[in-house]
């Protein structure tokens, strides 16, 4: 886990020094790679160090991006045996170079056609379904919802939604107004198509890549960084942007997702962190509630055992699978680290699971609960 670590520092070291360096054409390769990469996240999904190997020969100017999509095809049709693991890098391969391609066209319609097309190119050879809207109604537990769920759009209405929303922005005018309320618009706009989510899957993902791509259009520079960087907090903030309940006081709230587009369209450097977001957040994280004063001295929510400390230092503010997590604690033993660090950890309330109803699922990851992110902040003092 440690060389993991150490090459993905490296790199991204090799990124940083082909935009501040390289010619203009590796600059700009470098940069969507970068976005596309970082996109990933929002999934819980990570690349590998076989993608990041051909995305440097692309970017130096070996191969061209049709070479790198052939080459990573023939890379996981290789592989005779196949892990859980292997099938999340294999779908964050594929749609980071199909993003990265989708990134460097100059080409671009703002359109439902636009937008489908999109979902189309990144998911094609990935998901069945690509570029296909849904028939069916969903909804998702959201971790900073303490399990709750957006409400999505109706799978009927998918299409005259989304034309809706697009014609209704190709109708705004910008003229007159400052770069705050051009920010407040563009939050809200992205905020509206996501909470459509048109498709099964992969809806984050298009909908930043669709944005990206309408930014540009308009005539922004726009810093691919903040994507990269903050993915999972672009995702949780549209979620924190389109969920309220008046009973217990939560409203939708767009200034989580402004102050991305601010440090995205302004150059700022707002603190962006997914803790933040929890509906309660304040609740638990300042030690206050917001309906009675506290009539004795709060008590720690750190854990009394060493091993559950460790865990969660470990998982911070990430999403890790049990290998992950055995790995950042230094144990080898799994039945060991789950009796005495992984059990106790979530029968106390500090750790979760990424996906409650389905343990045994391909991309299982364990993050910390508002709880143990409380326990975090106090074990950083």
């Amino acid at each position: 886990m440690a060389d993991v670590k150490e090459n993905a520092k490296v790199w991204q070291h090799e990124l940083n020094e082909y935009i501040r360096q390289g010619e203009p054409e590796a600059q700009e390769k470098s940069r969507a790679w970068q976005t596309a990469i970082g996109l990933q996240a929002v999934d819980g999904l990570k690349t590998s160090e076989y993608l990041n190997e051909t995305a440097a020969k692309h970017i130096e100017g070996d191969i061209t991006i049709e070479q790198v999509k052939e080459l990573i095809d023939t890379y996981y049709q290789s592989k005779t045996a196949r892990t859980p693991e292997d099938d999340e890098k294999e779908e964050a391969d594929k749609a980071a170079a199909n993003i990265t391609k989708i990134i460097n066209e100059p080409s671009f319609t703002f359109s439902l056609h636009g937008l489908t097309s999109i979902h189309k190119r990144i998911f094609t050879g990935i998901f069945k379904h690509a570029g296909i809207l849904r028939d069916y109604e969903i909804s998702k537990k959201e971790w900073v919802l303490d399990g709750a769920s957006v409400s999505y759009g109706f799978a009927f209405e998918l299409k005259g939604a989304l034309s809706h929303d697009i014609q209704r922005e190709r109708d705004f005018k910008y003229t007159g107004i400052d770069m705050t309320e051009i920010v407040k618009h563009i939050a809200q706009f992205t905020s509206d198509i996501w909470q459509i989510h048109p498709f099964c899957e992969g809806n984050t993902r298009t909908t930043a890549v669709f944005i990206i791509k309408y930014l540009r259009s308009l005539g922004f520079d726009v810093n691919n960084t903040t994507f990269e960087k903050n993915s999972w907090y672009f995702r949780n903030a549209l979620v924190r942007a389109n969920y309220q309940n008046l009973q217990k006081g939560i409203y939708k709230e767009t200034i989580h997702l402004e102050r991305f587009f601010r440090n995205l369209l302004m150059g700022e450097d707002n603190v962006l962190m997914n803790r933040h977001l929890h509906i309660k957040a304040k609740e638990l994280l300042d030690g206050t509630t917001p309906t009675s004063t506290p009539t004795s001295t709060p008590t720690s929510v750190i854990p009394e055992s060493e091993n559950v400390k460790r865990l969660i230092s470990a998982i911070a503010e990430k999403q890790l699978s049990v290998k992950e997590m055995m790995a950042a604690v230094g144990l080898k033993d799994r039945p060991n680290f789950i009796e005495y660090s992984l059990s106790p950890a979530m029968r106390e309330g500090y750790v979760r699971m990424l996906y409650p109803d389905s343990p045994r699922h391909p991309r299982q990851k364990y993050l910390l609960t508002v709880k143990g992110l409380a326990a975090y902040k106090e074990l950083s003092r």
